[in-house]
């Protein structure tokens, strides 16, 4: 039985810009700046990149950017949970709580009423479901949830860099999946 939330039902959006959002993150926390006036300045200024670029989209590019953002997050868990499955352990179990926890040392950048919803994102597209798709189910996107919903992405693709003791082994795994995707 078929649910309404399967990916196979979702809009793809743009994985690209997405990708580059959360790639651009990862190489500003990689940079490893040791001054903290220098990374508070950092973050203003990615932060302000950001802003700049989501209101150039506009209400259809932004949509496009939130499916693109909630499909990393679903090719991100799908790789996890191979992973995991890999060594016998549960991707729910491994990854939920670290996020959470990840995302609760964050309270200037992620309201804590925006952690359980991006917790049920992660659990809906490890158990094989639409992020996009499932979120719909409970209204519009909220203000209160781009930066969490960035920062899951971001933490997912950091959780897989880890893992494989690659920084760029999350971006490059998507680029080639959109690359083979591009050459059928």
């Amino acid at each position: 039985m078929s649910s309404p939330c399967d990916p196979q039902y979702a809009p793809v959006g743009d994985v690209d810009a997405a990708l580059m959002m959360v790639d651009s993150r990862l190489r500003a926390i990689y940079d490893a700046r040791t001054s903290t006036d220098a990374k508070t300045s950092t973050d203003a200024e990615q932060q302000a990149l950001t802003d700049q670029f989501a209101a150039s989209l506009g209400p259809d590019g932004v949509a496009d950017l939130l499916d693109g953002a909630c499909t990393l997050i679903y090719m991100y868990m799908q790789w996890l949970r191979r992973a995991y499955e890999d060594h016998d352990k549960d991707v729910i179990e491994r990854v939920v709580p670290n996020v959470v926890a990840s995302m609760r040392m964050m309270p200037r950048s992620i309201r804590p009423e925006a952690i359980p919803t991006m917790a049920g994102l992660i659990v809906a597209a490890g158990m094989g479901l639409s992020p996009s798709l499932w979120r719909k189910r409970y209204g519009d996107w909220t203000e209160d949830e781009m930066n969490p919903l960035e920062a899951t992405a971001f933490l997912l693709a950091e959780h897989i860099n880890r893992l494989t003791d690659d920084r760029d082994f999350a971006t490059r795994m998507i680029t080639e999946a959109l690359s083979r995707a591009d050459e059928r």
